[in-house]
């Protein structure tokens, strides 16, 4: 678990917990419990063409868990990176792209082992997250912070602190 506490401009704490889970089916329960709360999901699917069965699996247990825990997949937000972009025997972009057609979800590609694709997966999370946060709770009108503010509180994380710059 990570947590990341951040304040936005107009003075509002925002609290966010991270938590990331392997998805071996022996993990499962750790999966469903960390889903209980969830208000987003960063999907991380392995580009690797053999591993697509274990993805499709793994997307339909994602589905079946959030059921279990009385939330409907349309409630939560929903992002899916595609990893391992640079090892061999990968789907091409343009199945990454028809993919991305055929689904609602916004798709990232990523090289996490090098760092690349994490942010851009995290802050669309944060985007997606807030859009669905914003219906279900007014957060704009009921506490004055726009999604261009959260954002750009969301965004300042991954700054360098003053004492790494």
């Amino acid at each position: 678990m990570l947590p990341l506490n951040f304040r936005t401009e107009g003075g509002l704490a925002i609290k966010l917990k991270l938590f990331t889970v392997p998805g071996q089916v022996i993990h499962n329960a750790t999966r469903k419990i960390v889903l209980q709360g969830a208000d987003g999901v960063a999907f991380i699917a392995d580009s690797q063409v053999s591993e697509t069965r274990n993805n499709n699996e793994s997307f339909a247990n994602l589905k079946h868990n959030l059921r279990q825990n009385g939330l409907s997949f349309d409630d939560v937000a929903v992002v899916i990176q595609f990893n391992k972009r640079d090892l061999p025997g990968i789907r091409s972009d343009a199945d990454i792209e028809r993919i991305r057609e055929k689904g609602k979800e916004p798709l990232f590609s990523a090289i996490a082992i090098e760092g690349i694709g994490v942010a851009d997966t995290f802050t669309g999370l944060a985007r997606a997250a807030w859009k669905k946060l914003e219906v279900n709770y007014q957060l704009a009108e009921r506490f004055g912070v726009s999604e261009d503010e959260f954002m750009s509180a969301v965004c300042r994380l991954f700054e360098p602190a003053a004492e790494d710059a």
